[in-house]
């Protein structure tokens, strides 16, 4: 599959750009990871570094009722060989009538409000070798048609073709403690990949509230696991993707300095019910120490009424955070925050910080501290050994 998209992204770019005018931007990027300690496999590195490469070319027509976007993106890695990778995160045409708009192709759609999970945002995969939080995706195979009105805005979407989740190779760090197998996965459905998936959601905003309701009818997007051995004798990781039908609430309320947010789902998988929730507040100080910095507190409570049958480790958590908005000319600013277990002593610490360097140059860090995970049951239980820091230089164009 990966050859698949590389291949399809040379052969449009060859095929299209030298006949139609072309608008280009896009960044190449510089990534490098720091672990402070060795994995949990004698095969993991203290230190990896990769290049990213993501082009953007857009064109439109048809006095900019009509437009294709294209972004492939391409990354190389010094030592994950399933971190190198090609894919399309935006392959699309678009078509805006009077009151509504037609999209088809690849594309990447973001549901959800909150800050420490996405409960609701289910249409496009996690591309998990980009990154453990969920907040990178690959682009998905669709047909969007949206109708646009006073009352708000309806999404209709049909997805032909299921993206299965990426995971890091058997060199890569932040994995499980078995290797993944990705070429051997389990689907619920006969169909398999080609399972059609169906979605919809309203949206409006209402004076200072803005609100979402969807549904999504298809193959869950997060898999579990069962065990199996290869045909070399290892133990490995076989992804099963089973149905699911998911209803969801997504609102955000912006009150003066509060910024009041709830993500809500209820999810039948394998025949079973269960709900999760995410609810919290972000408060801004604005102008702090007599600045143009603007200072927020994040504080939210993540539940899953699973308890510890839960897939995920944040079924009765706490997230508290800082936000640093400097408001200068580099746009700097800086996210930190902690989750913690109820229940248990694991946390997991994150800070995130960029800063534009001159016009064309962007720096960004991160870093990740696995604490307390002490638990074998834990999910998060692997990346005990994981603690890193990252640098990313990026360059726009």
């Amino acid at each position: 599959m990966k050859n698949y998209f590389s291949v399809f992204s040379l052969a449009f770019f060859i095929c299209v750009s030298p006949v139609l005018a072309n608008e280009w931007s896009g960044n190449v990027s510089l990534e490098v990871r720091k672990f402070s300690e060795q994995g949990i496999s004698s095969s993991q590195k203290k230190q990896y570094g990769s290049i990213s490469v993501q082009p953007e070319w857009f064109h439109d027509w048809d006095d900019g009722k009509q437009s294709l976007t294209f972004v492939p993106f391409y990354r190389w890695d010094q030592h994950d060989d399933e971190r190198t990778y090609s894919d399309i995160r935006e392959l699309s045409w678009l078509k805006v009538f009077d009151e509504s708009e037609l999209r088809v192709g690849f594309r990447k759609v973001f549901w959800g409000v909150s800050e420490s999970q996405h409960l609701v945002d289910i249409i496009n995969q996690s591309d998990l070798v980009e990154g453990i939080d969920g907040e990178e995706k690959l682009g998905q195979p669709m047909i969007n048609y949206a109708l646009i009105n006073d009352w708000g805005t309806v999404d209709l979407f049909v997805l032909p073709y299921f993206r299965e989740r990426t995971f890091p190779g058997i060199n890569g760090r932040l994995r499980s403690a078995l290797n993944v197998d990705t070429n051997n996965p389990i689907y619920e459905s006969d169909d398999k990949e080609k399972h059609v998936d169906y979605a919809a959601r309203w949206s409006h905003s209402l004076g200072d509230w803005d609100i979402g309701l969807s549904y999504f009818d298809g193959t869950s997007r997060a898999p579990s696991f069962t065990t199996a051995v290869d045909s070399n004798g290892i133990t490995t990781l076989r992804p099963v993707y089973n149905l699911l039908q998911q209803t969801g609430l997504d609102l955000q309320a912006t009150l003066d300095a509060w910024l009041w947010k709830v993500e809500v789902v209820n999810r039948k998988i394998k025949g079973e019910h269960y709900n999760a929730a995410t609810l919290g507040f972000e408060y801004s100080f604005y102008g702090v120490f007599d600045s143009s910095s603007d200072l927020g507190l994040v504080l939210e409570y993540l539940y899953d009424d699973r308890d510890k049958k839960a897939s995920t480790p944040f079924e009765d958590d706490v997230m508290t955070g800082l936000r640093l908005t400097m408001n200068d000319e580099n746009d700097t600013s800086m996210l930190v925050g902690v989750i913690a277990d109820r229940d248990d002593s694991s946390r997991l610490y994150s800070v995130e910080a960029s800063r534009r360097i001159g016009e064309s140059y962007k720096l960004t860090a991160e870093a990740r501290i696995f604490e307390g995970f002490t638990d074998s049951a834990n999910p998060l239980y692997s990346l005990r050994k994981d603690d890193f820091v990252e640098l990313e230089l990026a360059y726009y164009f």
